[in-house]
């Protein structure tokens, strides 16, 4: 029983064999995906995922690399998709410092502009952050983001940072990062975050965990990342696949 809440499999890498991807998911005990488009050729492709299987879920929005072509047009196509009964989330969304695609004031602005949909449609966020944890805390609090809460996707920042997530009503998502042999950040944050605030994710493609580092990744490894965070913490992985599904369930409003 494993939640991936946080998947690309609308993503050119996997043209080829999505289909088997997604079934050798289902053998490695995976129930649940969100299927997260960032872009117009990412996000129809989540919804049509979604509408073709049932245990796939999207999510819509718009990356902060991209926030230079963000127009009032696509705000408004965003606040017409959340209406889909398979869409349980806005994102991902937020600041990426690493890419200078987008000036930071553009990114900054498209930030807000989803946060506020997002509270105008009482739907819940995934913060996608890229050497900005700064900035993108301090939007969330102007923005009263804790209204919507969500989830800091593939979790990577120090545990220093992880209370005030809590406190603005995030959930921690951690992925592959955290089997890696050098990553001491995760490892940590893994070790502290409340059972009940916790979730997986394998951000597939991209991220693959211990031991396939370096290949392509899917949807079956997050079981590899929920191992790692059990031994880590110390209990048995049933314990971490459990309660992360539930997480994810209890956040998406999902109640089945």
């Amino acid at each position: 029983m494993l939640f991936d809440t946080h998947v690309h499999l609308n993503v050119e890498h996997f043209d080829q064999d999505r289909e088997e991807v997604i079934e050798r998911a289902k053998e490695a005990g995976v129930e649940k995906m969100v299927v997260v488009g960032f872009d117009h050729e990412t996000i129809p492709k989540a919804i049509a995922l979604a509408e073709e299987y049932s245990f796939l879920y999207a999510a819509v929005g718009w990356h902060p690399v991209d926030a230079i072509d963000f127009t009032e047009k696509e705000l408004d196509w965003l606040e017409e998709l959340v209406k889909h009964p398979k869409v349980v989330a806005l994102g991902e969304m937020g600041l990426d410092y690493h890419w200078d695609k987008s000036p930071k004031e553009i990114q900054a602005e498209v930030f807000r502009q989803q946060i506020r949909l997002a509270k105008k449609v009482e739907i819940p966020i995934i913060i996608h952050n890229r050497e900005a944890t700064e900035d993108i805390l301090t939007i969330l609090k102007e923005e009263h983001a804790e209204a919507v809460g969500g989830i800091m996707h593939c979790y990577n920042d120090s545990v220093d940072y992880v209370q005030t997530c809590l406190d603005l009503n995030f959930y921690i998502s951690l992925g592959g990062p955290v089997t890696f042999k050098n990553a001491k950040l995760p490892k940590e944050v893994a070790k502290v975050v409340p059972l009940d605030r916790l979730l997986i994710e394998t951000d597939c493609p991209f991220l693959a965990p211990h031991p396939n580092r370096g290949k392509r990744n899917e949807p079956a490894y997050v079981s590899l990342v929920a191992e790692k965070i059990a031994e880590l913490r110390g209990v048995p992985v049933e314990e971490i696949e459990q309660a992360t599904t539930e997480n994810g369930k209890r956040l998406f409003r999902l109640d089945h």
